[in-house]
Order: structure tokens, then C-alpha cells, then sequence
């Protein structure tokens, strides 16, 4: 039980009950830093759930589709830790008067995920992306993080989830990548977390791909001023459509604290 051992010391996280989740436009939110969102997984990795739990990273795109999704919706409600993944939301949680803490963004927490992994000797198994994109990511990672076990891959390009759930089962992983892209991911995740024997699975959309070194993030400085969705932009114009959804997602924010105002008021 070695990946125990490693992880005795933050045994508690999974066995807490989670504080109240902010509201964000119909999906909670848990108000965490990036520490407490590392150390609150490490715990979920021990199977203190007493199921597969899994994390979501809704950003205001997911947010917004949820409104006209209720099967995505519940998905991410349904979720252990839902992550405030996108700068978007953090201005949504001050414009409703209720802040959430900080940015907290699924890749960065799956990296500090696969170096805790890596110093214990865990197993992670990479599902998405294109076909032979999960094995070229897993290479990647295995060099980077000595020690990390990627025990199992698979595309995400199926249609039926039976022989796909029994081979991550039967590779037994620590932690389970599912880069399927919304709403997908987060339905998989939600619909199998029962019959999935893994200790956490965490929703990334195209990660495979920036672990593979198929795509690159924004640069530094763009991540430090909150503007790596406008690099993306830049880099791919036809983003436009999806971008676009940021405007409405605020002014859905703004309308929402002006009714909240004048119920107060009321």
C-alpha cells in the first residue's frame, strides 16, 4: 500500500464534509485555493469517498451551456470538487457579491497531481484526445515525472463505454484523466463514477494534447494577467463563436445581483 503511506498525511481531506459551494449562475462552486484544491484531491485519490470521485472544471462556456443541459448540469453539481477553471468566473462570483478565492485551474492542479503522484509511484491512466495522442502524452509525462506509472490509454473516439470501463478497471489507476471535452467528460465521469475502480478522475478537455507538446499554453506573462483566453484568440480566430459567450455569461451575473437586489429590497 505504498501510495497509502505517501498519503497519510492529508487522509482527512476525503473524510471532510465540503464547505457550502458558492452559486454561480446554477453551479456551485467550492471556494478553494490552489493548495486546498491539491491537498483536498490527494485525499479523494485514497478512495475516502467510498466511490470513484472525480473533479469538474467549469468554466463560464460549461456554465453557460448547463442552463440548457440539465444532464451536464448535474453532472457538475454531482461532482466532489468543482473548480473555478476560467478568469470568467472569478469576475461573475464578485459581480453576484459572493468572491470565490482564487483562479484554480484544472491543468495546473493536474500537474501538481502527477508530481505527488510520480514521489509515490501511482498509476494514471490518460483517456481523450485523437488516437495516438494519450500514448505520445503518456511518453511526455513518464519522462517528466520519474517514478509515474501511466498504466493505461485510450482515445476518445468511442462509442461504447463498456469495453472502455472495463479496461481502465482493469488497469486499476490512481488518477483518470478523462479529456473527452464537455459535455461529454463530465457525463462519463457522473453516469460511471459507481462502476469505475479509481481512486479520482478529473475532466480536462485538450490536455492530452499540451502533454503530448501537440499544443502549447499561453506564455507566462498572458497566464499572470488573466488573458490566456485572448492569446488562444488570437491564435485561433474562430474561437470567436465561443468566446463570445463570455459577455452574455457576466451580463447574466449583473442581472442576476440587480433581481437579488431588488428582492433584498422587497
Amino acid at each position: 500500500m505504498r501510495r497509502k503511506t505517501e498519503f497519510e498525511r492529508v487522509r482527512i481531506y476525503g473524510m471532510q464534509s465540503f464547505a457550502k459551494r458558492t452559486d454561480i449562475l446554477g453551479i456551485g462552486y467550492d471556494r478553494f485555493t490552489m493548495e486546498e484544491a491539491f491537498k483536498t484531491a490527494e485525499g479523494l485519490m485514497l478512495g475516502q469517498a467510498g466511490r470513484a470521485a472525480y473533479i469538474v472544471t467549469p468554466n463560464p462556456e460549461i456554465v453557460w451551456a448547463s442552463r440548457s443541459n440539465p444532464a451536464l448540469k448535474e453532472a457538475v453539481n454531482g461532482a466532489d470538487m468543482v473548480i473555478p477553471d476560467g478568469i470568467g468566473v472569478i469576475y461573475a462570483s464578485r459581480i453576484l457579491g459572493r468572491p470565490l478565492k482564487e483562479r484554480v485551474t484544472g491543468y495546473d492542479l493536474s500537474l501538481l497531481l502527477l508530481e505527488s503522484l510520480s514521489r509515490a509511484g501511482g498509476r494514471v491512466f490518460l483517456l481523450g484526445a485523437r488516437p495516438g495522442v494519450a500514448e505520445r502524452a503518456a511518453v511526455e509525462l513518464e519522462r517528466k515525472y520519474g517514478g509515474l506509472n501511466i498504466c493505461g490509454t485510450n482515445d476518445g473516439y468511442f462509442a461504447d463505454e463498456e469495453p472502455v470501463v472495463q479496461k481502465i478497471n482493469a488497469a486499476a489507476p490512481d488518477l483518470l484523466l478523462v479529456c473527452l471535452g464537455f459535455p461529454k467528460q463530465e457525463i462519463f465521469m457522473f453516469k460511471n463514477r459507481d462502476r469505475l475502480r479509481v481512486g479520482l478522475m478529473m475532466g480536462l478537455g485538450g490536455a492530452l494534447d499540451h502533454y503530448a507538446g501537440d499544443m502549447k499554453r499561453a506564455s507566462e506573462i498572458w497566464i499572470r494577467l488573466n488573458l490566456e483566453w485572448l492569446q488562444r484568440l488570437i491564435a485561433h480566430p474562430s474561437r470567436i463563436g465561443r468566446m463570445m459567450k463570455l459577455p452574455a455569461f457576466l451580463a447574466a451575473a449583473v442581472i442576476e445581483r440587480l433581481r437579488s437586489g431588488k428582492r433584498a429590497e422587497g
